[in-house]
């Protein structure tokens, strides 16, 4: 991390994710910084920011139990921590609903507004009262929290308590589920130009049954043949994903891996005339769409930082011209793209997608907590920062637009 990074944690100051993801991407090791952070914790047993750093930094460096343990020891503390804006004046104060979990568990909406005049405020919500502790003075609210089984009560809690609020709010709680992959599936099946397979929750006794020869994978799940993607419920990142393209590698993937319930899905083969695989990210922010990044790959399973952008200079090409010509995109894609806004009523969310050779959308996910940024190196990629800008400004003026009551206009 850099010097001024160094002295906010030395201060103790609520870092937020923004700075160690920042570390990441630029292939810093994070493991000296979460030592010197556990060793001052230890002297200050009831500093909450310090506590909640170190639990970021620990997932930061792949230990993601210890992590959670440590956040559980923050959030003791204090729930309430604070993201003062770096620009002034203050242009909004933003209220970010949060629930305790991993760093893919909520928005992570300062990776996205980094450096700018908001103010973020993230209030962790407790069980059975949402707000036990006193609502800080805000501006908006935007419900951070994701959908999950353990997240479900919150949400329903919050969906009740947030019906009169007299603050806007982005993204209402009841609108959240959509996002669920098997939900996100069945709420897109029939929108006209995206392709999206049907999403399965399935058990480990249906999969083995399957394996052993009892029955077929057409005969337990109509409309489905060899190849599929299976998944574990709670996979994220790609964990445990897998191509399965035949009974001896569904019996070799349940031995292993130990989950319990799955999803599964058809694989749709969205590779190019050339073989390779191209994977975007599309930010819709009010309905309107952003370029995030677009990767290539050779493989099917795309994860930007592992697809080679970073070593080939004709792969960032190809971005550049993906993110320059985002309108041509936009208008190829606008009516699905706007069915999809209409469906799920959030007002900020993320798609992971591709194009068919037919030229449909495919839908990976859908979600509102994927991460948006402009933190790769600007030697290699000094399109970024122009483009993630307008993203920024974006929801920057959606926040002005529903402080001054001009939403819509």
């Amino acid at each position: 991390m850099n010097t001024n990074t160094e002295q906010s944690i030395s201060e103790t100051t609520f870092l937020g994710l923004a700075p160690f993801l920042r570390a990441s991407v630029a292939g810093q090791d994070l493991k000296p910084y979460a030592e010197s952070l556990l060793a001052e914790a230890q002297q200050k047993q009831t500093d909450g920011p310090l506590w909640m750093n170190l639990s970021v930094a620990m997932q930061c460096i792949g230990q993601r139990d210890i992590g959670l343990s440590i956040q559980a020891m923050a959030l003791e503390q204090q729930r309430i921590f604070f993201l003062p804006a770096m620009q002034q004046p203050v242009l909004t104060r933003l209220l970010v609903l949060m629930a305790p979990g991993d760093i893919a568990a909520n928005t992570p909406i300062d990776c996205l507004l980094e450096r700018t005049d908001v103010d973020l405020i993230l209030y962790y919500v407790s069980q059975p009262d949402p707000f036990a502790l006193p609502v800080p003075e805000h501006d908006v609210v935007l419900v951070a929290i994701s959908e999950s089984d353990g997240n479900r009560a919150t949400l329903l809690a919050l969906e009740e308590r947030l019906k009169d609020w007299p603050q806007p709010v982005i993204n209402q709680p009841s609108s959240i589920p959509c996002v669920g992959r098997d939900a996100a599936s069945e709420l897109l099946q029939d929108v006209p130009g995206i392709a999206m397979p049907p999403t399965l929750r399935c058990d480990r006794k249906a999969l083995q049954a399957i394996a052993s020869g009892l029955t077929t994978l057409a005969a337990s799940f109509p409309s489905n043949d060899y190849p599929i993607i299976l998944r574990p419920y709670d996979s994220q990142a790609g964990r445990d994903l897998a191509r399965i393209t035949s009974v001896a590698e569904l019996t070799e993937y349940l031995s292993q891996v130990q989950a319990t319930d799955f999803f599964l899905a058809r694989f749709i083969d969205y590779s190019g005339d050339d073989g390779l695989f191209r994977k975007f990210r599309i930010a819709l922010i009010d309905g309107q769409a952003f370029a995030s990044h677009m990767a290539v790959s050779n493989h099917w399973m795309i994860h930007y930082l592992n697809a080679g952008m970073y070593e080939d200079a004709n792969k960032r090409a190809e971005e550049l011209a993906f993110m320059d010509h985002f309108d041509d995109f936009v208008q190829r894609h606008h009516a699905a793209l706007d069915e999809i806004y209409r469906r799920t009523g959030l007002d900020y969310l993320l798609i992971d997608g591709a194009e068919t050779r037919d030229g449909e959308l495919l839908i990976f996910e859908i979600d509102h907590t994927m991460v948006v940024h402009a933190m790769d190196s600007e030697e290699l990629f000094p399109y970024k920062q122009q483009h993630i800008a307008k993203a920024r400004d974006a929801f920057r003026t959606y926040l002005q637009r529903l402080t001054t009551g001009t939403h819509g206009a």
